[in-house]
């Protein structure tokens, strides 16, 4: 990789075919996907925001998630930085998600 070249900068390189088929996406992509629509229009993020928190990704972070995976990574930092949420606060949901998934809250 070209030391001026992010790991999201693909433009140019040889990438195999593009199979533009329609897939069903997952409750929780569709979630995501809500979630920016929802933030957008709230003026609590943009657009340049997810995409800025996107390219900020390490390599090998940014090869193991999912397309909806990085998203998510991206609207959470763009909420702790712009003071939305705290990192306290967001580690209290996922444990209280975490809770309620194994039936102990």
């Amino acid at each position: 990789m070209n030391q001026f070249r992010g790991i999201h900068d693909i433009g140019g390189l040889p990438a195999g075919d593009v199979v533009p088929a329609e897939h069903d996406y997952a409750l929780w992509e569709k979630r995501v996907d809500a979630l920016m629509v929802l933030l957008s229009k709230k003026k609590l993020m943009t657009v340049d925001e997810l995409r800025r928190n996107i390219e900020s990704l390490g390599a090998d972070a940014y090869d193991k998630m999912s397309y909806y995976e990085r998203w998510i990574y991206a609207i959470t930092q763009t909420l702790i930085q712009r003071g939305v949420i705290s990192i306290d606060e967001l580690g209290r949901r996922i444990a209280d998600v975490q809770s309620r998934e194994n039936g102990t809250n």
